[in-house]
C-alpha cells in the first residue's frame, strides 16, 4: 500500500482552512499534516513536518504568500506549492511561478479542483487554473507590444485591448476589479509607451498589432 500523500495548509481564516481540510481528509490516499496562520507558522511547519505538497493562500499578513512559498522551499525543498487564491491574474500566477510555485488554483474552484491539483503537484507536475492557462497564453501572445517609450506589461495589454473593444473605464476597472484610477494610470502608460494620443489611436493601433486577433467581438 502506498504512502498518503502528507498534505499542509496556509490561510490567514481559519474557517478557510477547515473547508480546505474537509475537502483533503474526504479524499483517499491524503493526509493533512497540519495548517498555518502566517508566513512565519508556514515555514515552522514545513521545516518539522517536510510535506509533499504546501497549500499557500497569497493574501496573508504581514509577510505575503509569494514570500512565504520562497522561504518554505528554503526549508523544505522537496515540498511541492501549489497556491490557492482568490486573485484571478496572470501576473499573480507569473509571480507564484517565479518564487518556485508548483501549481496555482482560484479559490472559487478549490472545492471542485483541489485534490486534482494536489495530485498533479504531488507527482511533479504543474497545475494552473484553466481559466488562467487560456490568459496566461493570450498574454504570453502579446506580451511584446512595445513602442517608443518602452514594452508594455501584461496588464497594460489588457488595458489596451478592453479599451480597443470599446470599454470604459468604470467598464474595465470592474473586468479587472482594481480601482478606476488605477485603469486611468494604465491607460496612460500605454498612451506615453506607444506615443498615441486617441481613443482612435488605440483601437487602430490594437487592431493593426494582433491584439484583437480571435476575440468573437473584435469587430464589433
Amino acid at each position: 500500500m502506498s504512502e498518503p500523500t502528507r498534505v499542509a495548509l496556509c490561510d490567514d481564516h481559519a474557517v478557510v482552512r477547515s473547508g480546505l481540510r474537509r475537502i483533503v481528509d474526504d479524499e483517499p490516499g491524503f493526509d493533512v499534516v497540519g495548517e498555518a496562520g502566517s508566513a512565519a507558522e508556514a515555514v515552522e511547519l514545513a521545516r518539522a513536518e517536510r510535506p509533499d505538497v504546501f497549500v499557500m493562500d497569497l493574501g496573508l499578513p504581514g509577510t505575503n504568500g509569494i514570500e512565504a512559498t520562497r522561504q518554505v522551499l528554503v526549508v523544505s525543498p522537496a515540498t511541492a506549492v501549489l497556491v490557492l487564491t482568490v486573485h484571478d491574474d496572470v501576473a499573480y500566477l507569473r509571480k507564484a511561478f517565479d518564487a518556485g510555485a508548483r501549481g496555482y488554483l482560484v479559490k472559487d474552484a478549490a472545492d471542485i479542483e483541489l485534490v486534482q491539483a494536489i495530485s498533479q503537484v504531488a507527482r511533479g507536475e504543474e497545475y494552473v487554473h484553466p481559466r488562467l492557462g487560456a490568459a496566461l497564453l493570450g498574454a504570453e501572445a502579446t506580451a511584446r507590444i512595445a513602442g517608443p517609450g518602452g514594452e508594455l506589461s501584461g496588464r497594460e495589454v489588457e488595458v489596451l485591448r478592453l479599451v480597443a473593444l470599446g470599454n470604459t473605464n468604470a467598464e474595465i476597472a470592474a473586468e479587472l476589479y482594481v480601482s478606476v484610477r488605477t485603469v486611468e494610470s494604465h491607460r496612460a502608460h500605454v498612451q506615453q509607451k506607444l506615443a498615441l494620443k486617441t481613443r482612435a489611436d488605440l483601437v487602430r493601433y490594437a487592431r493593426d498589432h494582433g491584439v484583437l486577433e480571435g476575440l468573437p467581438d473584435a469587430d464589433g
